[in-house]
């Protein structure tokens, strides 16, 4: 598999080491369900080739996608947080090629280190602020004034 830039780069070596000792490599072949909101968060993946549509179910129509990942990003973050249960859904749109972590493994972990726990959960933080502002800015494209991106108060 390819080397791409990883959500974990900012990890110590150390503790990407941790990582690289329970990580799977997985394929999911185009329109693969990868997950449906609602269900356990069991695992979580990085993205290395492809691309995967994050969707929110809408009763009565086809799921809206919300955003889109590629090669780099970290896919899951309901695995860490209680009641580790998707607050998506998640689809391959173009055959992706992952690293698949197991969430209990890599939450044992978190527990029995307090210093990779924090720097973990800093991680994944970093990554649900990004998405957030990205959501933030597709919403001010959509209805701020003149799809501007920019709020005018």
């Amino acid at each position: 598999m390819a080397t791409t830039r990883s959500v974990f780069d900012g990890l110590s070596p150390d503790r990407r080491e941790r990582l690289r000792d329970v990580v799977t490599e997985v394929s999911f072949p185009d329109g693969t369900r990868i997950f449906e909101e609602g269900r356990r968060a069991d695992r979580f993946w990085v993205v290395h080739s492809g691309q995967v549509a994050l969707d929110v179910h809408v009763p009565g129509r086809q799921a809206a996608v919300v955003d889109t990942l590629v090669a780099g990003e970290l896919l899951g973050w309901s695995w860490l947080f209680p009641p580790y249960v998707w607050h998506l859904g998640a689809q391959a749109v173009r055959t992706v090629e992952a690293e698949q972590y197991d969430a209990a493994v890599v939450r044992a972990l978190c527990e029995a280190d307090p210093v990779f726990g924090r720097a973990m959960y800093r991680t994944v933080a970093e990554v649900v602020a990004h998405r957030l502002q990205r959501s933030r800015t597709r919403l001010l494209d959509l209805y701020g004034p003149q799809g501007s991106g920019v709020a005018r108060w």
